[in-house]
């Protein structure tokens, strides 16, 4: 049996330990803290290096579209979980899947190095410590996933003059609630999730709340029309196919009339020059009635500090400033590895599939979960371990260090054109497309054509239904028996715990929305048909 070594026991660590046990592989998952859940491991201490969310954390993706793909998130659970239940249900599979006897916790990985073999095995020697002892120890394996995440090492860009600045800076890596902030000035740097939802957090108990930004923002929120979750809206492969065929000025023009519908975006300061579609949307809520109310004030890019006030681009100042916190994103960071392997250039690592180092001999090193997913990270993650373990496997076998460096290539060609030239596109991937990729190289790609002679029903909830994670488990290596059952029931887990009270039965215009969807839908299939 090939023993293969995980490192981190988080999102990403868990179902790389499962998906060695589906293919018959050892897996030893090492992680650095004392419990698994990697960032969603929440404590009010800050360790440096060590990732973690906010008290006050509610995921952006809807539950069901963040499920792993063979066990739904509980149906009593909210349609958009508190971190606490994120933990929870990374325990419950955990246990489902009697994943914590492979864990080693309380153990830092020091050095991933090949073996003396490794031309002829893609042997690696693991050199591993065990915190509370200090006792270290080295083990060979044949193969090994990285699966230490995106959120571990700060990015902090440097500001002039702020080594004379009297107040606090700090990353919002180490912001956990607004305690100690009553009744301060503070600047927050950043308006992507992390920034936003800190300057909400604050806003409710500070002075004031600033938030700078360098280009501004698109907002959209959680959930859209009758409450509907965003991410179960948008993420439909009817749509995705239309949008792959529409040119980007139709898209960008249709989604920003979209978001200002919510907000005008220029009269609340945060329009950006560019296009929807040129960068991460940050979802919140809140973000527009804070501003409305004066919580937050929208402030451009700082140019620098002086001792007790803040300088920004246009030439404005604010005085009294307690505290600025730098919402400015993390940087990939891999000391355990050595550069030859693993080159970070620009915050950008080149791998195939952005996953397997394309000029390694053997393909026994996987980095998993350190793409910029728009979209939920667990199930991508997951579809990443699922197709490693067949590769160390040798059930599949991956192209020529040339064809990946082409492919590697033409990514980075199309991400340049589309995104903003910052740290946090450089390895960005949509999660419904990249995740069919990755499962066309796997052999679990639903074939949609096939499904719709032998499963009509189960088809269309495919096609013009959320393309939730299930589906990756309907066909190909290591089906699940219940995918069928969970697809058709999506909606009926999602809806569930807004069930608090009796509302009476259906009206009759609620009913002929329905009806009317379903024809639209028809339609749309018919359309679809005919151009494609």
């Amino acid at each position: 049996m090939k023993r293969v070594a995980i490192i981190g026991a988080g999102a990403s660590g868990l179902p790389a330990i499962k998906s060695c046990i589906e293919e018959g592989l050892e897996p030893i998952c090492y992680e650095k803290a004392d419990q698994l859940g990697g960032l969603w491991n929440y404590t009010d201490e800050v360790n440096e290096d060590q990732p973690c969310v906010m008290k006050s954390t509610v995921i952006n993706t809807s539950k069901e579209m963040l499920s792993y793909s063979d066990f739904p998130v509980p149906k009593d659970y909210a349609m958009f979980m508190q971190h606490t239940y994120v933990l929870k249900y990374l325990h419950l599979y955990a246990e489902k899947f009697d994943l914590a006897k492979y864990i080693h916790l309380k153990t830092e990985v020091q050095s991933v190095v090949m073996a003396n073999d490794f031309e002829t095995s893609g042997r690696w020697d693991v050199t591993v410590k065990d915190i509370p002892s200090g006792e270290i120890s080295t083990n060979t394996y044949d193969a090994v996933m990285v699966c230490t995440g995106q959120h571990t090492y700060k990015y902090s860009p440097e500001f002039a003059g702020a080594d004379e600045f009297s107040g606090k800076i700090l990353h919002s890596h180490d912001y956990r609630d607004s305690r100690g902030y009553e009744d301060k000035n503070v600047i927050v740097v950043g308006v992507g999730n992390s920034g936003v939802d800190t300057a909400v957090d604050l806003c409710k108990t500070t002075k004031k709340v600033y938030l700078s930004t360098r280009r501004g923002c698109w907002v959209s929120k959680r959930i859209t029309g009758k409450g509907l979750p965003n991410d179960m809206e948008a993420y439909r492969r009817y749509l995705l196919l239309i949008k792959k065929h529409l040119p980007k000025s139709i898209l960008d023009w249709g989604m920003i009339r979209k978001s200002n519908q919510q907000f005008d975006h220029k009269a609340y300061s945060l329009k950006p020059d560019h296009g929807f579609f040129s960068q991460h949307p940050t979802i919140n809520d809140d973000l527009p009635n804070r501003i409305a109310s004066g919580t937050i004030v929208v402030k451009p890019n700082i140019k620098r500090f002086h001792a007790n006030r803040v300088e920004f681009d246009d030439g404005t100042t604010l005085n009294d400033i307690d505290a600025v916190i730098l919402a400015t994103g993390y940087k990939y960071k891999f000391p355990f590895l050595d550069s030859s392997l693993i080159e970070v250039k620009g915050n950008r690592v080149d791998l195939y599939k952005h996953l397997f180092p394309p000029n390694l001999k053997h393909n026994t090193l996987a980095l998993v979960g350190i793409m910029q997913q728009i979209g939920a990270v667990f199930p991508i993650s997951e579809l990443q371990c699922r197709l490693s373990a067949r590769v160390f496997k040798g059930d599949i076998q991956l192209p020529s260090s040339s064809e990946m460096w082409d492919d590697i290539n033409q990514k980075r060609m199309v991400m340049t054109k589309r995104f903003v030239q910052s740290n946090r596109y450089t390895m960005k991937v949509d999660s419904v497309p990249y995740m069919d990729e990755l499962a066309e190289l796997h052999g679990s790609k639903p074939d949609l054509y096939r499904l719709a002679m032998s499963d009509p029903s189960l088809a269309f909830n495919c096609f013009f239904g959320p393309c939730t994670p299930y589906q990756f488990r309907l066909e190909g290596p290591c089906p699940w028996d219940g995918a069928r059952d969970a697809i058709l029931t999506q909606w009926d887990r999602t809806w569930h715990p807004m069930k608090t009270r009796p509302t009476g039965p259906c009206s009759w215009t609620e009913s002929a929305d329905t009806f009317v969807y379903t024809i639209v839908c028809l339609l749309m299939a018919y359309i679809v048909f005919v151009m494609f």
